[in-house]
This record gives C-alpha cells, sequence and structure tokens, in this order.
C-alpha cells in the first residue's frame, strides 16, 4: 500500500466528513426514503438510492434532504418504491423509480415542488389536501 500525503490525508477526512454529514438527520426538513426489502433491491433500489444521492449532490440539496432506507413499503409489483415527505406537500409514495425518474422527483417535486402524478401510487386523498 502506497504512503498518503498529508494532503491526501485531508481530502480523505474531508469526504468522509461529507458521508457522514448526508446520514445526520438534525435540520433537514425533506426526507427521501427508498425501500430496500428484497424485493427492491431485486428491482433496481440500489440503483435508485444511489442516484438520489448523486442527485441530492450535484443540486447541493445534501443539507436540506434526508435519504433513508426502509424495508419492504407492500407494494412489490411497483418496486423500487420511493416516499417523499416534504414541508408543504402531501407525503407521497412514488413507484417503479428508476433513474431517470430519481431526476424527474429531484427536479420537480423537490426543488418546483410539484407533484409527479404518473408515478404516484399512494398519497392522501384529495379532500385532505390543502
Amino acid at each position: 500500500m502506497a504512503k498518503m500525503s498529508l494532503d491526501d490525508l485531508r481530502k480523505l477526512r474531508d469526504d468522509k466528513k461529507g458521508d457522514l454529514r448526508k446520514r445526520e438527520a438534525d435540520g433537514k426538513e425533506i426526507q427521501v426514503i427508498v425501500g430496500m426489502g428484497t424485493c427492491g433491491i431485486a428491482a433496481g433500489a440500489k440503483q435508485t438510492l444511489d442516484a438520489f444521492i448523486a442527485g441530492l449532490d450535484e443540486h447541493k440539496l445534501v443539507d436540506s434532504c434526508l435519504v433513508r432506507q426502509t424495508g419492504c413499503m407492500g407494494l412489490c409489483h411497483s418496486e423500487p418504491t420511493v416516499e417523499i415527505i416534504a414541508p408543504g406537500m402531501p407525503p407521497v409514495i412514488y413507484g417503479n423509480v428508476d433513474t431517470a425518474v430519481v431526476k424527474d422527483i429531484i427536479q420537480k417535486h423537490l426543488i418546483g415542488k410539484e407533484l409527479l402524478s404518473g408515478c404516484i401510487l399512494d398519497r392522501p386523498a384529495i379532500d385532505i389536501i390543502k
């Protein structure tokens, strides 16, 4: 193994601090919850999770969005599934979320505050939504 310089060690430390910051829940108002049951993983949930992490980094949303994993959401027919909880919007579960849908969710739902009606599996009844 090659020796690391002081600059290499500092860069490694900063990278790891950034990774830890992504996992902290304090001060984050938006939650992205990816279903990572065996059915979700088989359908590509790991790639969906990775796409969310990369997309949030790209759009500098790491400090306001928490990406979490959960088990099976009971919607195996529509895996990978993702629940989005954001202030001022109803909690929504999206289905069949591949990397292209992740980009739409980040752009339209998280940034634009607009629901992607074509991908929604579950949301509150219309009379509950203000």
